[in-house]
C-alpha cells in the first residue's frame, strides 16, 4: 500500500485517547484526519495531552469532520452505539471500537455480533488473526480480558483446560479512566490496595466466550478476583489450575501456539511488570507446583490492552505489517 491510510478519533481526550493519537502520529503509514472530543473542542491536542507538545498542532474538533479510511472509537462504553446510531459513516470505513458495545456475542462461534446493518468482529490476534484480516469492523478487547486469554488460550487449544481456573489480577489506576472518582484519586489510590468486582467483572464475558471457541466440549469456571494497584498503568495476572502437562510439556505447547505471533512472548525467567510497560507486549511466564500449573501473564493496559492492540488490529485490517507503528521499548529503569 503506497497511500497513507486516513484515521480518524471520536473520543480523543481520555488516556485510551491520547495513546491511540500518539500510536498514530508516530505511524509510517497513518495520516491522522482529525481528533475529536466535544468537552475538549476547540482546545491543541497538546494542552489536553502534554506529552504530545512538540509530536502535533492538531485541535480538537467538535465532530467527526469527513470521510477516513479508519474510524477509532475512544468514547466511553455505551456512548460508541449511540454515535454511530447518530452519525453518518460510510459503509467503505472500517471501524474499531475500543468500548464494550460491541463485544457482547455468545451466541455465535467467529465471535461477530451485529451492529445495525454492521458486524463487528471481536478483535484478539493472537485468538483469530484471518477473521480480523477479513473483517471490516472491530470490537477491541477489554485489558484484563486481553492479558487473561493470552494467559489462557493455548491450553484450551489443546483441550487441557479440564478444571476450574482461580485467577487474581492487578491493575494501574488508568485502567479507571481519566475521569476523577473516589477510587482513582491519587490520595486514595497511592500506597492502597483494595478489591473490586469479585467473580463479577464484565470482562468475564469475553473471556468465557473465547474458551468455548477453542474448547466447545467443556466449559470450566473462571473465579476472578480483580484489585486496584498503587501505580499508574500495566496489568498482572496469575491463574493457577491444576493440569497433568509437566512444565516442560507446558512451554513446549505455549511457545508453540505464540511462536507466529509478534507481541507474546513466554519466558522461563519471572516476569517484571516494568517489561510490558509502554509496549504492546504480552509476556507470559509458567510454574509447575505440584500438579498447579500458574501461569503469570502481564500487558500494558493502555497498550496491548486498548490503543496498541487498536493499532494491531488496523494493521491486520490493512494488510500491514503486524507490528507497524508498534515497535515500543518499555521504560525499565
Amino acid at each position: 500500500m503506497t497511500d497513507k491510510i486516513k484515521a480518524g478519533i471520536v473520543g480523543g481526550a481520555g488516556y485510551a485517547g491520547g495513546e491511540l493519537l500518539r500510536l498514530l502520529l508516530l505511524h509510517p503509514q497513518v495520516s491522522l484526519a482529525y481528533v475529536q472530543s466535544r468537552s475538549q473542542a476547540g482546545k491543541p491536542v497538546s494542552e489536553t495531552h502534554p506529552d504530545l507538545l512538540g509530536e502535533t498542532d492538531m485541535v480538537f474538533s467538535a465532530e467527526a469532520d469527513g470521510d477516513v479510511d479508519v474510524l477509532f472509537l475512544c468514547t466511553g462504553h455505551g456512548e460508541a452505539k449511540k454515535f454511530l446510531a447518530s452519525a453518518t459513516v460510510p459503509a467503505s470505513t472500517k471501524i474499531v471500537d475500543l468500548s464494550q458495545d460491541f463485544r457482547w456475542n455468545e451466541g455465535t462461534e467467529t465471535a461477530a455480533v451485529e451492529a445495525e446493518e454492521r458486524t463487528f468482529t471481536y478483535g484478539l490476534p493472537e485468538l483469530q488473526r484471518e477473521q480480523i484480516q477479513q473483517a471490516q469492523h472491530i470490537a477491541n478487547p477489554g485489558c484484563f480480558a486481553t492479558a487473561i486469554q493470552l494467559g489462557l488460550l493455548p491450553l484450551a487449544s489443546a483441550g487441557h483446560l479440564t478444571a476450574d481456573v482461580h485467577v487474581s489480577g492487578i491493575t494501574g489506576s488508568t485502567g479507571a479512566g481519566q475521569s476523577l472518582s473516589p477510587t482513582s484519586h491519587f490520595s486514595w489510590r497511592t500506597e492502597n490496595v483494595s478489591t473490586y468486582k469479585v467473580m463479577s467483572h464484565q470482562h468475564l464475558r469475553e473471556i468465557k466466550r473465547s474458551l468455548r471457541h477453542l474448547q466447545p466440549e467443556q466449559e470450566v469456571a473462571i473465579h476472578f478476583v480483580p484489585y486496584r494497584g498503587p501505580f499508574s498503568r500495566g496489568i498482572f495476572i496469575t491463574s493457577y489450575l491444576p493440569t497433568q502437562l509437566s512444565l516442560e510439556e507446558a512451554q513446549q505447547l505455549y511457545r508453540r501456539f505464540y511462536e507466529l505471533h509478534p507481541f507474546t512472548f513466554v519466558t522461563e525467567h519471572n516476569p517484571d511488570l516494568k517489561q510490558v510497560v509502554n509496549t504492546n507486549k504480552c509476556v507470559v511466564h509458567l510454574q509447575k507446583h505440584g500438579d498447579m500449573l500458574v501461569i503469570t501473564s502481564m500487558i500494558d493496559n493502555l497498550l496491548k490492552g486498548a490503543a496498541g492492540q487498536a493499532v494491531q488490529n488496523m494493521n491486520l485490517l490493512f494488510g500491514l505489517d503486524e507490528t507497524a507503528g508498534l515497535k515500543l521499548k518499555p521504560a525499565a529503569f
